[in-house]
């Protein structure tokens, strides 16, 4: 047994300097390969891999995953207004140049994170300084985010970092204006609503008056049809009583004698002075319903 125990405590030895030499690159990690302190290579597609053991060759893990800053107060902005607004906004990043991450900020990733966000507060400054309330809170936000990811994009490229997406979640004004500007936001809502008012009211009598100009016209129009078709009847009445009259010219006269007798004794304390020999009792006189000789005609 003394004789196999030297050998098996240089297996265990040998097995432990393998073990240093043998090292495995999971999906969400890139890797650098140090050599005596400077970077051999740079390892992130994921599987197994070999190096010398420390301290020839020594790794360091960096999470090559998409990471999120999210800020834990609103950062206060002043518009070009000279306005207060109260922003929340969070950024996606993640590690693009493992080697040159390591060199600005060694395997540390706050530093990192509070170096994007000073320079996300920077770039949200100067988006937001040379705009209005108006264009901030909803004209030109996708603008200003736009703006914002293209100015870090570019400033975060020389630090290995990816700058995917930045989003503004939440815009607020300052406690000190949120009363003045909920104020003038209800006056020029009260101003559009009298606009409204008052070109409604003008549609409506434009409206009417044309209904009570298409109503007259539609009026006179069936007044004149009518007149002209009264007419036309009144005329042909007149022309049948003309063509009935004319068959018997003594019927017609005894007939509108008769019409004035009926006229003229309806009400029994009507007094008519008259000569009973005048021209209006011709028939009253003649006995034989034809007209009289009037006294003194030859």
């Amino acid at each position: 047994m003394q004789r196999f125990f030297p050998a098996l405590v240089g297996l265990v030895i040998l097995l432990a300097i393998l073990s240093t030499c043998v090292f495995v690159v999971r999906e969400r990690d890139a890797v650098l390969v140090f050599a005596l302190g400077e970077v051999r290579d740079t390892i992130t597609e994921p599987g197994l891999h070999f190096k010398l053991p420390p301290p020839f060759e020594t790794v360091v893990r960096l999470d090559k995953r998409l990471q999120t800053i999210e800020t834990n107060d609103p950062e206060r902005i002043q518009t070009a207004e000279k306005k207060n607004l109260l922003i929340d906004s969070f950024v996606k990043w993640r590690i693009a140049d493992p080697r040159l991450f390591y060199v600005t900020f060694g395997a540390n990733d706050r530093a990192a994170v509070e170096r994007l966000t000073a320079q996300i507060r920077d770039a949200l400054n100067a988006s937001v300084n040379v705009r209005t309330v108006k264009e901030v809170v909803s004209n030109e936000r996708d603008t200003i985010m736009r703006e914002i990811l293209s100015n870090v994009e570019e400033r975060a490229k020389p630090l290995g970092v990816e700058v995917v997406d930045v989003r503004l979640r939440r815009i607020d004004f300052a406690p000190e204006i949120s009363e003045s500007v909920y104020r003038r936001m209800e006056a020029e809502r009260k101003q559009e609503a009298n606009r409204l008012r008052a070109t409604g009211a003008a549609d409506s009598e434009r409206i009417r008056a044309q209904a009570d100009r298409e109503r007259q016209e539609l009026l006179a129009k069936a007044y004149a049809q009518a007149q002209g078709i009264k007419g036309e009847g009144d005329a042909k009445a007149a022309a049948i009583y003309a063509e009935a009259y004319g068959a018997n010219p003594d019927f017609y006269s005894l007939y509108k004698s008769l019409e004035g007798y009926k006229a003229a004794f309806s009400d029994s304390s009507d007094a008519l002075v008259i000569s009973p020999k005048s021209e209006f009792f011709r028939f009253w006189n003649s006995g034989t319903g034809k007209q009289g000789v009037q006294p003194g005609t030859p």
